[in-house]
């Protein structure tokens, strides 16, 4: 019993022997056949002879590997018969045997633990840091290179792991803050976790504060490309770097410890991402896309543009020939022209397919502008209408007679008429609650169109009042007198009053606290509303007269 009870602890000391050449002690040639007999030889009976030649060619070649190893650059007569038939048996063998046993099985099949082996690591631990990397300096120039490569395939996992998937979403995203918004995008290509931590919402609403943006982005349903793969791509190049996957970088290794694919839901996409990726390529645009030649929209003739919009890729232009024009803003090409006023158009709005259109004949017309159809024809004005503003279902419009005309463009209803201006209203603003206007009396008005109530009216300007901009907080005015005024419209008190144009501001546009006004002295001036300074100021013709 005590014999037959040896034997598999033998057998299984042998089975590890090829991981362990250097440092299993020499054994006779009996003992070593005894030892392999039972892994060896089946059980029909194989005969002693052939065991022992095959034990044989294991261990020559096993003893030249060692020879070899221990060889110095010099030693040209150590130089062994590698190429021995016998000892390339025997290298097969233990080719054979290693990849019945690799090296992530040997804890199947323990080996024995050295004597002393616990002493040792005690003596390890107790060390400083520097005691211990010494001992390993020494440990590993003391290594056969068979030694030192299973220490190396022990090691280079540790340092192959996916850290990020290891660790707590929290301390994840923290450490993923740090990350500069081109490096971000990069990660979010690593893997299908990386990229749903890469779309936290809170993460890039700091990218975006850090970058001057206040305000998230919903991307349109018909223009989701602004999140596909091209765009990250092109952006993280052009703020720097390689766009290449981490994936396809052969050291990079996953750790078996990251969240399965399978548990992971597709990430929902983030405002403050898509706001971003938004800004980042309308800026590049501006700043690397090359200059297209202009096109030339011909149609309305010799006769005077009036008014002009944009909405999407349609252009919508009103001249005194009466009529209105849709246009493609990609080729250029008329697709609609809108025929039913009696009278030159001098204002116009357009929102997708709507399109609501003044005129010198005191009349409103909605169109549908796919079919060019005259919807409604609304009256009311007894002078021309000049001015008007369109925010969802309802437009405002201002008159040369000093009124305000708010209706419902669906049913072509007037629902409330605003007076008090004692001339020409030339500009109006509405946003869904309070309704602006400027007029030739030099004054601005706010008003409730609910109530047909004018709740301030601002004075100031010394001549007529011609462009307005309103955000809901402050009021901007421009005027014939060259000045810009800015006002506080919860209060009706001047914050601000700009001076550097030199004739009409015809023209404004607000966005946050930048303004940006034309004029006619031929000037483009960039403002902060909030400081009351000009920033910029751009002079000059773009594109030469033909």
């Amino acid at each position: 019993m005590g014999s037959s009870q040896s034997k598999p602890a033998e057998v299984l000391d042998v089975v590890d022997a090829p991981w362990s050449v250097a440092t299993a002690p020499s054994t006779s040639t009996e003992t070593a056949d005894q030892r392999l007999s039972p892994q060896l030889s089946p059980s029909t009976g194989q005969d002693n002879s052939s065991r022992k030649r095959k034990l044989n060619m294991e261990t020559e070649a096993e003893s030249s590997d060692r020879v070899v190893r221990r060889r110095g650059p010099g030693d040209e007569s150590l130089e062994d018969s590698s190429t021995d038939e016998g000892e390339s048996e025997g290298a097969l063998e233990r080719k054979r045997l290693k990849k019945l046993y690799p090296p992530w099985k040997m804890n199947v099949f323990p080996t024995p633990q050295p004597p002393k082996l616990k002493s040792w690591i005690d003596t390890f631990k107790n060390w400083n840091s520097g005691e211990r990397l010494m001992a390993l300096d020494s440990l590993i120039d003391s290594c056969e290179p068979v030694q030192v490569r299973h220490m190396m395939e022990i090691i280079e996992p540790q340092f192959q792991r996916d850290f990020i998937s290891l660790l707590p979403k929290e301390l994840a995203l923290h450490v993923l803050s740090f990350l500069e918004p081109a490096d971000l995008l990069r990660a979010a290509q690593t893997c299908r976790y990386w990229r749903l931590l890469s779309e936290d919402n809170l993460l890039w609403r700091e990218k975006c504060k850090a970058s001057g943006i206040d305000s998230p982005w919903t991307v349109p349903v018909a223009r989701r490309d602004f999140s596909s793969s091209q765009l990250i791509s092109a952006i993280i190049s052009s703020i720097g770097g390689s766009s290449t996957s981490a994936l396809d970088n052969p050291r990079f290794s996953p750790s078996s410890a990251s969240t399965s694919f399978s548990t992971i839901s597709q990430p929902t996409p983030s405002p403050w991402k898509a706001a971003f990726l938004r800004q980042h390529s309308i800026e590049m645009n501006w700043r690397k896309k090359p200059i297209r030649p202009p096109k030339v929209l011909k149609g309305h003739d010799d006769h005077v543009i009036t008014c002009l919009q944009f909405s999407d890729s349609r252009i919508l232009s009103g001249s005194d020939d009466n009529t209105l024009r849709v246009w493609s803003a990609t080729t250029g090409k008329c697709l609609r022209v809108l025929v039913g006023h009696i009278g030159g158009v001098w204002s116009s709005q357009m929102h997708g397919s709507t399109v609501i259109s003044g005129s010198t004949d005191r009349t409103l017309k909605v169109w549908n502008a796919e079919t060019g159809q005259c919807l409604h024809t609304l009256y009311g004005h007894t002078s021309t209408v000049r001015c008007m503003h369109l925010h969802g279902k309802k437009v405002v419009s201002g008159s040369r007679d000093a009124t305000l005309r708010v209706w419902n463009i669906e049913t072509g209803v007037c629902l409330h008429v605003l007076v008090g201006h004692l001339a020409a209203v030339r500009c109006v603003q509405y946003d869904g609650k309070l309704v602006v206007s400027g007029a030739y009396d030099y004054m601005v008005k706010v008003w409730n169109p609910e109530r047909e109530e004018c709740l301030h009216t601002l004075q100031g300007h010394t001549n007529r009042v011609y462009s307005l901009q309103f955000d809901g907080k402050h009021v901007v005015s421009g005027s014939l007198d060259t000045s810009i005024r800015v006002w506080d419209v919860r209060n009706g008190t001047l914050k601000h009053t700009l001076i550097g144009h030199q004739s009409l501001t015809s023209g404004m546009e607000l966005r946050n606290r930048i303004l940006v006004s034309g004029n006619a002295d031929s000037t483009v001036k960039v403002w902060d509303i909030v400081s009351g300074r000009c920033l910029q100021t751009l002079s000059g013709r773009v594109f030469k007269r033909n």
